[in-house]
C-alpha cells in the first residue's frame, strides 16, 4: 500500500512538472524559425527618436542580394495588442521568396513583442491608418539603408487594418515604393456612437485624393467585416477623389473571405492578379 502512494505521488510530481513547461513549449514551438528560407528576426527602430523597436519577420533568397522588397503589414486581431503572436504571412512569403524578393513583416508599436504602445484615435480611421501607417514607413527606411535590400523595388502590402495603414502611407513621398496592394483594408469598431463604415469612406476618400503609388485591392464575396457594398463604397471614394485602384472582388472563400491571405489555399485567389499588377509597377514576377 505504501509503494503504491510513492508512486502515486512521483506520477502527479512528474505530471504537474510536465504541464508546467507546456506555456513555455508552445512558445518556443510558436518562435521557431524556417531556416530554409533564412527566416529571422530584426528590431526596427521606429516612433519618436527611434525609441520603439519593431518585431519585424523577415524572409530572404540565398546570397547576398539586392532583393526586391515585399513588406506585409498585419491586422488586428480581438483583444490586448500585445497578446497578439507575431504575424508571418508565410504563404505569401514563401510565394515571393521563390521570386527572388526578400519579405519583411514588421508588428507595429504594441503588438506582439515590439515595444512603444499601440496608438489609436477611436473612431477617426483616417488618423488611425495614418498612425499606423508611421511605423510602416520607418520599416521602409529601415529596409532601404540595408545593402542587401534593391532600394528601388519595393512594393508595400496590407491585410485588414493593415491594409488601411498600407493606403495611408502611400499618401506620403515613398522613394522607391512601385505599389501597394490592399487586402480587405478597413478597421471596424462596433462602440456606441461609432458610424465606421462612414468613417472608412471618408479616410478613403482622403488617402485617395494625396495618392502617390498605384494600388491593387482585393475583398471577398463572404468577408466578414468588409462585404461587397462596403469594399465598392470605399474603392469608390479613393478613385473619385484621384486615387488609383484597381478593385478584384473575389468569389466566397471558405468561412470568411477575411482571412483568405493567411490560407494556403488563398494563393489560388491572390496570386495572378497580384503578379499581373507588379509586372504592371516594374516589379520581378517570375519564379527563380
Amino acid at each position: 500500500m505504501f509503494r503504491v502512494r510513492v508512486s502515486v505521488r512521483k506520477f502527479t510530481t512528474a505530471l504537474l512538472a510536465s504541464l508546467a513547461l507546456l506555456p513555455a513549449l508552445a512558445i518556443e514551438q510558436e518562435l521557431q524559425l524556417d531556416h530554409r528560407m533564412n527566416e529571422h528576426i530584426v528590431q526596427v527602430p521606429a516612433g519618436d527618436d527611434g525609441r520603439a523597436m519593431l518585431e519585424t519577420t523577415v524572409f530572404q533568397p540565398n546570397g547576398p542580394g539586392p532583393f526586391p522588397l515585399l513588406i506585409i503589414n498585419h491586422g488586428k486581431d480581438p483583444g490586448r495588442p500585445n497578446a497578439q503572436p507575431r504575424d508571418r504571412f508565410y504563404y505569401m512569403a514563401a510565394a515571393f521568396v521563390k521570386r527572388g524578393y526578400a519579405v519583411m513583416v514588421p508588428m507595429r508599436q504594441g503588438f506582439a513583442n515590439s515595444t512603444g504602445y499601440y496608438r489609436d484615435r477611436g473612431c477617426d480611421m483616417t488618423a488611425n491608418g495614418y498612425l499606423q501607417a508611421e511605423d510602416i514607413r520607418s520599416t521602409v527606411d529601415y529596409a532601404r539603408g540595408q545593402r542587401w535590400i534593391d532600394a528601388g523595388h519595393i512594393v508595400v502590402a496590407g491585410q485588414s487594418y493593415g491594409g488601411l495603414a498600407t493606403m495611408a502611407l502611400g499618401t506620403e513621398e515613398l522613394p522607391g515604393v512601385r505599389g501597394l496592394i490592399n487586402f480587405a483594408g478597413g478597421l471596424r469598431d462596433d462602440s456606441d456612437r461609432c458610424a465606421w463604415r462612414s468613417a472608412l469612406v471618408a479616410a478613403f476618400g482622403e488617402y485617395g485624393a494625396k495618392s502617390k503609388v498605384p494600388s491593387l485591392w482585393m475583398y471577398g464575396e463572404n468577408d466578414s467585416l468588409f462585404g461587397p457594398d462596403l469594399a465598392n463604397r470605399l474603392h469608390a471614394a479613393y478613385e473619385g477623389a484621384g486615387g488609383r485602384a484597381r478593385l478584384v472582388e473575389f468569389p466566397s472563400f471558405k468561412r470568411d473571405a477575411h482571412g483568405m491571405l493567411a490560407s494556403r489555399d488563398g494563393e489560388k485567389i491572390w496570386l495572378n492578379d497580384t503578379m499581373r499588377f507588379l509586372k504592371g509597377v516594374g516589379m520581378p514576377t517570375e519564379v527563380l
